[in-house]
C-alpha cells in the first residue's frame, strides 16, 4: 500500500490491545482500504474502536466491530475448499500410504493452494503429510511448517580416516554421554551463549518474550523420537565437497527447534484456526495471511526458531570437534519443516516443505536412512515439478505404535550387531525395520538430486 500502509504499531497507538481484533483490523485495510489514505484509514479504525456497537451489522467492518467487543460472531462458517483441487506431482507413489495422498489432495482444495509435490518418503501426519511440499500464495500454513520448525540435518566431516572410529569407539561414546542431551523439556545445567539469543525478535512479539528463557535453558539440546547425533564414516565420492573422494570420520545430528518452535507452532495454528475456519477434514490447514499482524508474527518466529535449530547443531558440532581436537574439513546442513518465500513459474509463493529436503539446482542436503542404513549426501537439481524439492529421509512404513508391538529387542538387537552398530538410547520404535528402504527412495528421485556420498552410522545416540 506504500505510504498509506499501516502497522500494528499504528492500531496500538490508537487504543488497540495486543490480539486478534490487530490482525483482523490489519486484514480488512489491506482487502478493502487499498485506495484510502493513511490518515483516513485511522481514522476509521479509530471509530470502529471507540463505537463498535456501531459496525456490528457492516458487512465490512462488521467483524472486527465484534471482535473488539469481544461479541462472537453470528456466521462462523467454514471457507469453502475448492471443489477441484490443483494440480501436485507424486514420486515413488508405490511406496507411499493412501491417507498420505489424501492429505495431499485436501491441500490442493484450499483458496490459497497453487502447485505441490509428495515426496518418496511421505507418509500421513496432521494437516499437510510429512513429505509434502506446497505453493500457497501470500498465506503461510502453521501446521504446513511442522510442530518442529526448522528441524534440520547437520554433517561434519574431518581429515580422519574411517579406521579411526573402531580404534577409538569407548572414547567417542563418552563423547557423546557428555556433550549431547536428548528428551522433551531437557536442559543442559549451564547452557552455552550463542548471537541468536540476542536476536531482537525475542523481544519484539509477545508469545517469545516468555519463551526465551526456555530457549536459553534448551540451546544446544536435542528432542526426542526420530532426533539423533552419531558418528559415522562418510564416503565422498564426489569432489564437489571441496574434499578429496575417500571415506573420513563424520557426525551426522538430527533436530529441531525445541519448546520454542513446539511452543510457536501450537500459538499460531490456534489464531489461524480462529481467522480461517475450514472444513473438519482440512482444519489443520488454516493459515495465516501475510499481511496481518499474526501472520508477519509467525513468519518472523519462524524464522527464528530457524536459526535457533541451526544454533543447537552447530553448538553439539563444535563440543564434539573441541574434543576431537580438530575443525571439520566440510559442514553439509539444511533444514525441513519450514517455509520459504520462492519463485515459482515466474511468480512468488510461500513454498512449504514439511519433512521435505530443499534442492535447489546446486544446493547441498543430507537425507539420512536409518541407524542402519546410509544417508546420502545430494546436489539439488532444482527440478521444477518437485517444487525444487527432496525426500528428508526414508520415510516410515510402521507407526510408533505398531513398531513397538511388531518388532522385539532380539531383533532390534541382531540387526544392530550385524551392521556393526552401537546404539545408545532409542527405541523400537526407531529401529530400521520401522523405515522404508532409503535405497528405494533414492531410486525414486533421481531427477531431484545426485548422490555426492554416503554416511554409515557406526555409534548412535537418541532419546532413552
Amino acid at each position: 500500500m506504500g505510504k498509506n500502509k499501516i502497522s500494528g504499531g499504528d492500531l496500538r497507538k490508537l487504543g488497540y490491545e495486543e490480539g486478534k481484533a490487530i490482525g483482523i483490523a490489519l486484514g480488512l485495510v489491506n482487502q478493502n482500504f487499498k485506495k484510502f489514505s493513511k490518515r483516513k484509514i485511522l481514522d476509521t479504525m479509530a471509530e470502529v474502536l471507540h463505537a463498535p456497537d456501531r459496525y456490528y451489522n457492516d458487512p465490512i467492518l462488521g467483524i472486527l466491530a465484534n471482535a473488539i467487543a469481544n461479541k462472537p460472531v453470528e456466521s462462523n462458517e467454514a471457507i469453502a475448499l475448492l471443489k477441484e483441487g490443483k494440480a501436485f506431482s507424486i514420486y515413488g507413489a508405490g511406496e507411499i500410504e493412501p491417507g498420505a495422498i489424501a492429505q495431499m489432495q485436501t491441500a490442493l482444495r484450499l483458496p490459497i493452494a497453487y502447485r505441490g509435490s509428495l515426496m518418496p518418503d511421505a507418509h500421513q501426519g496432521y494437516g499437510l503429510p510429512i513429505g509434502g511440499v506446497l505453493a500457497t500464495e501470500n498465506a503461510v500454513i502453521p501446521y504446513g511448517v511442522g510442530v518442529d520448525i526448522g528441524c534440520r540435518m547437520c554433517l561434519s566431516i574431518y581429515d580422519l580416516p574411517d579406521h579411526y572410529i573402531y580404534e577409538h569407539k569407548d572414547k567417542l561414546q563418552k563423547h557423546l554421554t557428555k556433550h549431547t542431551l536428548f528428551g522433551t523439556g531437557r536442559e543442559f545445567e549451564q547452557p552455552l551463549d550463542h548471537p541468536v539469543l540476542q536476536s531482537h525478535t525475542f523481544n519484539e512479539i509477545p508469545l517469545l518474550r516468555h519463551l526465551k528463557d526456555k530457549a536459553i535453558c534448551q540451546i544446544g539440546t536435542s528432542g526426542s523420537g526420530n532426533h539423533f547425533v552419531e558418528y559415522g564414516i562418510a564416503d565422498i565420492i564426489d569432489p564437489d565437497l571441496a574434499i578429496l573422494p575417500g571415506k573420513y570420520l563424520a557426525i551426522l545430528s538430527h533436530s529441531g527447534s525445541r519448546g520454542l518452535g513446539a511452543n510457536i507452532a501450537n500459538h499460531y495454528t490456534r489464531i489461524a484456526m480462529e481467522q480461517t475456519p475450514l472444513p473438519k477434514e482440512a482444519k489443520h490447514l488454516a493459515w495465516l495471511d501475510l499481511d496481518t499482524e499474526p501472520g508477519q508474527e509467525y513468519w518472523q518466529a519462524m524464522n527464528l526458531a530457524g536459526d535457533y535449530a541451526s544454533a543447537c547443531h552447530h553448538q553439539i558440532h563444535d563440543k564434539l570437534s573441541d574434543a576431537l581436537g580438530l575443525k571439520p574439513i566440510a559442514m553439509v546442513e539444511n533444514h525441513h519443516n519450514f517455509a520459504w518465500k520462492e519463485f515459482v513459474d515466474g511468480k512468488e509463493y510461500i513454498v512449504h516443505r514439511k519433512g521435505a529436503t530443499p534442492a535447489g539446482k546446486g544446493v547441498l542436503g543430507i537425507i539420512p536412512g536409518s541407524m542402519t542404513a546410509p544417508g546420502f549426501i545430494v546436489r539439488g537439481k532444482g527440478e521444477e515439478r518437485s517444487l525444487q524439492s527432496a525426500s528428508h529421509g526414508a520415510g516410515r512404513k510402521m507407526s510408533r505404535t505398531q513398531a513397538k508391538k511388531l518388532i522385539t529387542q532380539q531383533e532390534l538387537h541382531q540387526v544392530l550387531k550385524d551392521h556393526g552398530v552401537l546404539l545408545m538410547g532409542g527405541g523400537l520404535d526407531e529401529a530400521p525395520s520401522a523405515y522404508k528402504d532409503i535405497r528405494s527412495v533414492m531410486a525414486a528421485q533421481q531427477e531431484l538430486v545426485d548422490v555426492l556420498g554416503r554416511f554409515y552410522p557406526k555409534i548412535v545416540r537418541m532419546d532413552t
